[in-house]
């Protein structure tokens, strides 16, 4: 089903585009697996394989003989054809009947989702066409790629969905958890052996899925939980994803550990939890098809900012998919590491994630990580954005 979906959005595309032919040139995908991999096929391939569509509507692909058969039962191909020697010929003999004028290859400079053909491959592209005259014809696929990848057809948003409903589950369990005295790796352990008893995946890697932290003097993200223990008159925070037939959520919830005789949190807390609520809804409001991805980061920047706190290091937030940082366009400042990334237009079926975060001296890092995609008319909530902080007793 989703590949079909994907293929057919594909031929879409390259009318859109005005490009005469897509070509996905792989070969041991296991080991140099091409991210777009996933949208053409269901399983790995082993030689050299091209997957070529075109703007009159073909689909077809060229694979060794041991892979017919999958690429066939996928129902989204008009022709499969196979080899046993090598692809050259019956790849040539194709290109010379399409003749196309533009031949959007699998390469990139400045999106790493587009950017899946290795070097070796791209030499060997190369020297196919230049024997019959049309290597000049190459060009980048990533607008081809990246809009496949980001316009969520109606199966992936279903599927990311699925994975924030047990995300959003696993946190309401485990806030029950929480107590002064437990440490990081438990808290951990406890989403852990949830994400194990529901059969699922976790949307990055294990040893930082979840990241906890705890009080103040952590390291803010993409760390393993620690045996720091949960103190009272602190604020918690973690980060956490599954994923659900290979689409991906990511959130994150802020809590805030009770002193023993608080029943509230208190106004500094409070404070940092109500801006950067402020912030994710003002943002979310601007979003729509069209706007410039940075100027909705810029939006969320300034109510941190004139809220008296320093400017978070990061994107307001980036695409999530089959990964969870998925996507060329990001919700980004336009600064050097993040290239064109912040400059792209928002386009519907886009779905962002958008997580400002601040500093609560002395008290820990409050952020909250929420999911919108992007529609018509401005952007819905995926998740259930989180209005009030979490009180830990």
């Amino acid at each position: 089903m989703l590949i079909k979906e994907k293929v057919n959005q594909a031929k879409n595309l390259l009318k859109e585009f005005n490009v005469d032919c897509w070509i996905t040139f792989v070969r041991e995908s296991q080991i140099n697996g091409d991210p777009t991999l996933a949208f053409l096929v269901t399983a790995d391939v082993t030689w050299h394989s091209a997957f070529i569509i075109t703007k009159d509507e073909k689909a077809i692909a060229i694979v060794g003989r041991y892979d017919k058969q999958t690429v066939e039962d996928t129902g989204a191909y008009d022709e499969v054809i196979s080899f046993v020697e090598g692809i050259k010929d019956p790849f040539l003999k194709l290109m010379k009947e399409i003749n196309p004028r533009q031949i959007a290859l699998n390469f990139s400079e400045g999106s790493e989702i587009a950017d899946g053909i290795t070097h070796g491959m791209f030499l060997t592209m190369k020297d196919f066409l230049k024997d019959i005259g049309i290597d000049d014809r190459i060009i980048s696929a990533q607008k081809i790629v990246s809009a496949l990848r980001e316009r969520k057809t109606t199966t992936e948003i279903q599927n990311i969905k699925a994975a924030i409903k047990h995300t959003e589950e696993i946190f309401t369990l485990v806030s029950r958890f929480i107590k002064p005295g437990k440490t990081e790796k438990e808290i951990a352990a406890f989403m852990t052996d949830e994400v194990k008893k529901r059969n699922l995946e976790f949307a990055w890697e294990p040893t930082v899925c979840p990241a906890v932290f705890t009080g103040p003097e952590t390291a803010e993200a993409h760390y393993s939980p620690t045996d720091k223990k949960v103190e009272r008159g602190h604020v918690l925070n973690m980060d956490f994803g599954v994923k659900v037939n290979g689409y991906c959520s990511d959130l994150q919830r802020t809590f805030y550990v009770l002193e023993e005789n608080e029943n509230a949190a208190p106004a500094d807390v409070q404070k940092g939890f109500d801006t950067i609520v402020e912030s994710i809804e003002r943002s979310k409001q601007a979003m729509k098809p069209d706007m410039v991805a940075k100027d909705i980061d810029a939006i969320a920047r300034n109510v941190v900012v004139e809220n008296g706190y320093e400017e978070f290091p990061h994107g307001l937030g980036h695409q999530v998919g089959r990964f969870s940082h998925d996507g060329t366009a990001l919700l980004g400042p336009p600064w050097e590491k993040y290239a064109q990334k912040p400059f792209q237009l928002l386009e519907e079926g886009m779905v962002f994630t958008i997580e400002p975060r601040l500093n609560v001296e002395n008290r820990g890092i409050a952020t909250i990580e929420e999911m919108v995609v992007v529609t018509k008319t401005g952007a819905d909530w995926l998740s259930t954005p989180q209005k009030e902080l979490i009180l830990i007793k």
